[in-house]
């Protein structure tokens, strides 16, 4: 191992920090894709020279871009993400039905085994599939045929697929999460899905335990244990140990639990990490003072992690996609705000440093071990 590349997504660009192992002196390269929202950007487990770039813009729409040298350069591959299958419609706030539409790929998440493979979550809620890097891309329509389309509603954001947890060892199963339609599980490689959401209670939909239309902000697992899923959902902190099939919440002393990004150490399958808000009004931290509350129990007994992190007049928010851990010896934590700063722990969190500031509003934090 030589070190460490972070890939940061912004409201106005991409950016490439890179470090060696010992993670004190940062290079930055960028912005590529300057002015372009760039909702999240994923290296390869398979290459670490090829990594994936999701920029739109509202000029150009959406237009995904490939890097095979690390991200030094960018080159646009296939990008007809057409729907495969009659659209349909799906209900809005105002109750009214609207027909499915193509915004933005929100999620992008490469096999760790082939370089060619990865996956695509856009909004509308959707998920694609290419196997040849990029160059085609293939809809794995039952999710949307699922019969339940019409009881998901779009969050804040948009009705968006934001995460997508591919099985370490079983090429069939897949995890994705909505907002606001809740999580689903394929067993047969994208054929067929079933809602895994039995233990949410959600405030603010007809049947607070309803078996779609929950709020849920993140998903995460360990390779070595892929039954136990984290999720940060809008409000509780919750865990599955049969892979979906059962939650139970952990959200334990958090001063809140409400919050976006969820990640797992990468050696500490019980060591698990959020970063709580206000509410869901007040996109800041608790009391000004940012904190990662870090869990070493799976969950339940949580303690602040703060040196070398603001501890007053901090107003700023830590989104879904931006937070992520290396696979170090001594695992390294990484998140970004939408204040522009990256802050990185090389120490699983016991101290933190800004490794850049000033970038624009932080939508996506990924980390390659090089």
């Amino acid at each position: 191992m030589s070190g460490v590349r972070v890939l940061v997504g912004t409201r106005k660009g991409a950016f490439v920090l890179t470090s060696d192992d010992r993670r004190r002196d940062w290079q930055v390269n960028g912005p590529h894709f300057a002015g372009w929202e760039v909702y999240h950007v994923a290296g390869s487990p398979a290459d670490p020279d090829r990594i994936w770039a999701a920029p739109s813009g509202g000029w150009f729409g959406q237009v995904i871009q490939r890097s095979d040298d690390g991200g030094r350069t960018w080159d646009p591959v296939g990008n007809d993400f057409s729907y495969a299958s009659p659209a349909g419609e799906h209900q809005w706030y105002d109750g009214t039905l609207r027909p499915w539409e193509f915004s933005r790929v929100w999620h992008l998440e490469p096999s760790a085994t082939d370089r060619d493979l990865v996956y695509a979550g856009i909004q509308d809620a959707a998920l694609f599939r290419s196997s040849d890097g990029g160059e085609s891309w293939h809809e794995l329509r039952g999710l949307r045929e699922h019969g339940s389309g019409p009881e998901w509603q779009p969050g804040a954001g948009g009705l968006c697929l934001h995460t997508i947890v591919l099985h370490p060892s079983d090429p069939d199963r897949i995890v994705v999460a909505i907002s606001a339609a809740g999580v689903f599980r394929t067993d047969d490689g994208g054929a067929t899905w079933r809602p895994i959401n039995q233990g949410l209670l959600s405030e603010g939909i007809p049947s607070p335990a309803a078996e779609v239309g929950h709020c849920v902000h993140n998903l995460t697992m360990h390779p070595a244990r892929p039954n136990t899923l984290y999720m940060q959902k809008h409000w509780d902190v919750m865990r599955s140990d049969d892979a979906g099939e059962h939650w139970r919440e952990i959200s334990g002393n958090l001063p809140s639990d409400f919050g976006f990004p969820i990640a797992v150490h990468a050696h500490e399958p019980e060591t698990v990490y959020v970063v709580p808000i206000t509410s869901d009004s007040h996109h800041f931290p608790p009391d000004g003072k940012l904190r990662v509350y870090r869990s070493r129990t799976g969950g339940d007994e949580w303690d602040a992690l703060t040196d070398g992190l603001p501890q007053q007049n901090c107003y700023v928010d830590v989104l879904r996609d931006a937070m992520a851990v290396d696979t170090l010896d001594q695992c390294g934590v990484y998140f970004g705000t939408t204040g522009g700063q990256v802050y990185a722990s090389s120490d699983s969190g016991d101290s933190w440093m800004p490794i850049v500031r000033d970038l624009p509003a932080v939508l996506s934090v990924e980390v390659q071990t090089l």
